[in-house]
C-alpha cells in the first residue's frame, strides 16, 4: 500500500479500529465499467460515521436547532477497485479531538481483508443558529473517547 499522509504506522493504525458496519455494493453505486463510483465511498463513510456517532451517544439533538456537527473536509484514498455485489466492512474511529472539532478515520476492507479505501474527515461542532464553531464540553469530548 502506498503512503498516506494521515497514517504513520499502518499496522498500529489498523489495530485501533473497533467499530465497523457492513456494506453491500449496490448496482446503482457503480459506473459504466462496473466498479464503484468514487462518490459512493463518501456515502459509505457517512453511514459508518453516523452509526458510530450514535454508538458514542454524541449525535446532537437536531430538533433543538441549537447544536450540530458538520463535515468541514474529507479525503479519500482508493487502493483497489470495488465492484457490484461485493461485501465491505467500513471501519471508523476517532483519530484526534480538538476544542471545536475532531478527526475521524475510515478503513474499507474487502472480504479477503485487503484494504480498498482509507479516508479521514474533520468534523466541526457548531451552533446551529449561527453556523459558527463552538467549544465542546469536557463531557462531550469524553463521549468521543468511549
Amino acid at each position: 500500500m502506498r503512503a498516506v499522509n494521515y497514517i504513520e504506522n499502518l499496522e498500529k493504525w489498523k489495530s485501533e479500529f473497533k467499530f465497523h458496519i457492513p456494506v453491500k455494493v449496490r448496482f446503482s453505486e457503480t459506473d459504466m465499467y462496473g466498479h464503484v463510483n468514487n462518490v459512493s465511498a463518501f456515502i459509505y463513510f457517512e453511514e459508518a460515521r453516523i452509526d458510530y456517532i450514535k454508538y458514542l451517544d454524541f449525535l446532537p439533538d437536531y430538533t433543538s436547532k441549537e447544536e450540530a456537527i458538520i463535515v468541514a473536509d474529507q479525503q479519500c484514498d482508493y487502493f483497489q477497485q470495488i465492484y457490484f455485489n461485493e461485501a465491505l466492512k467500513i471501519y471508523v474511529k476517532i483519530a484526534s479531538i480538538g476544542n471545536t472539532s475532531f478527526d475521524i478515520h475510515y478503513m474499507g476492507l474487502k472480504e479477503d481483508g485487503e484494504i480498498a479505501l482509507t479516508a479521514r474527515s474533520r468534523i466541526v461542532y457548531i451552533n446551529a443558529q449561527t453556523g459558527r464553531p463552538i467549544q465542546m464540553s469536557e463531557q462531550k469530548k469524553k463521549l468521543l473517547t468511549k
